[in-house]
């Protein structure tokens, strides 16, 4: 997003309830431009094309699903925090999500959400009914008085256990889950229409791929998709999970990139991927490297791996990879450049500002290892790595991606 455009929408934001006709008009206008742009720039060039989802994701003003503090952040491909440790989807994830189920004007969908009632404002217009349920109470308050605000009558709320499902209004011909359990709910299967759909992220708490089931004769059958992030459900359910993250201790996974157990060529356990393929040639650790391309400022190309990092017990993190550009250049804004950083995360997911950056790597040049050691906050719990060229230009390899925490004395 360019300096005019974000003036304009901050100016908009600024304007308020009582602003005359002309100006809210004119703040409409700006909020329907950048929605354009963000289908454009973050959802059809990343492959999402059912034309009925791209009109949706035009449409909801998803400024009114963010906190007022971060409606000038609302059309960018970002999840922002709504409050009591959860978050507001993507917009890619929300088309991508959307556009898997195949959603059908008759119709009747299981939302479950984490609160900010997005995913079922764009889910309206595609169906017949939307039932939502929100895990977090006072978000999912907001969320009823929000949709009802804007005037999505078919979407039908209520705050509960999500992992429960919404029997009385079962069968759904189809289930969206937005927040990631350990594995399918019996309760959800069971009340899948045959014939129906469900898409939801499954795995690890830090380690999720997005999975898309087919009910055939009862049973599900799984089609494996993309890597990807997301909060936790809550309660009882999210304490008995089998294997759970060790702060303490936090590491890479699959930091060489050999990993592609679904050969689509993007590394697994790397999530939010975007312009950046597996080569299986030239790399100088392993078998594969990871390419990033990119002819656009601003343009996103990289890849994301979340992890628990208890800053109370760390202090540092000692980061190593084996880097090679071709031309690569910066982008428009600070942050756009090739890089590896780290962002971390308190204990409600608000993000510390810290300096967290290797790199950045600039021009071009041959195979070497660059090392440097993160400091993190006391207050970190969870962190993101992002590697990759981000908003920058040109072509970069990286391969043999390390992470070694230094503990506190």
């Amino acid at each position: 997003m360019n300096r005019v455009v974000r003036c304009m929408l901050i100016a908009a934001c600024a304007a308020g309830i009582g602003a005359p006709r002309a100006a809210q008009a004119q703040s409409d206008e700006k909020y329907r431009e950048l929605r354009y742009r963000m289908v454009r720039e973050f959802i059809e060039a990343e492959g999402v094309k059912n034309p009925r989802v791209l009109q949706s994701m035009k449409n909801v003003p998803r400024h009114e699903f963010t906190r007022p503090v971060d409606r000038s952040k609302a059309y960018f491909d970002g999840a922002w925090a709504i409050g009591y440790g959860q978050t507001i989807s993507p917009p890619f994830v929300v088309a991508y999500m959307t556009e898997s189920l195949d959603p059908q004007p008759k119709d009747k969908v299981l939302e479950i959400g984490t609160g900010s009632g997005y995913q079922a404002a764009v889910l309206s217009a595609l169906v017949d009914q939307v039932y939502s349920i929100e895990i977090v109470e006072p978000l999912g308050r907001q969320a009823e008085a929000r949709l009802k605000k804007l005037g999505y009558e078919n979407v039908h709320t209520m705050v509960g256990d999500g992992y429960k499902g919404w029997p009385e209004h079962a069968p759904f011909d189809k289930i969206i889950v937005t927040c990631s359990p350990e594995k399918v709910p019996q309760p959800l299967v069971d009340q899948l229409k045959e014939g129906g759909r469900m898409i939801i992220p499954l795995g690890e708490r830090y380690q999720q791929v997005f999975y898309l089931f087919e009910k055939k004769d009862g049973k599900l059958v799984e089609k494996k998709l993309i890597p990807t992030l997301f909060v936790p459900m809550t309660g009882q359910s999210e304490k008995e999970r089998e294997k759970k993250p060790d702060p303490a201790h936090p590491v890479i996974v699959n930091g060489g990139f050999e990993a592609d157990e679904n050969a689509d060529g993007k590394p697994d356990n790397w999530h939010y991927q975007r312009q950046a393929t597996t080569l299986e040639e030239g790399a100088p650790e392993g078998g594969r490297c990871l390419l990033f391309e990119n002819e656009d400022k601003g343009r996103l190309s990289q890849v994301l791996q979340g992890m628990g990092v208890d800053g109370s017990k760390i202090v540092g993190l000692r980061m190593s990879v084996r880097v090679k550009a071709e031309g690569t250049a910066a982008g428009n804004e600070k942050w756009e450049v090739p890089s590896l950083v780290v962002i971390f995360y308190d204990e409600t997911r608000k993000s510390l500002q810290t300096d967290t950056i290797v790199g950045p790597w600039l021009g071009t040049f041959d195979w070497k290892q660059d090392t440097a050691t993160i400091t993190v906050p006391r207050n970190a719990r969870e962190a993101v790595v992002r590697i990759g060229l981000s908003g920058a230009t040109g072509k970069l390899w990286l391969d043999d991606v390390r992470m070694t925490p230094v503990p506190r004395k």
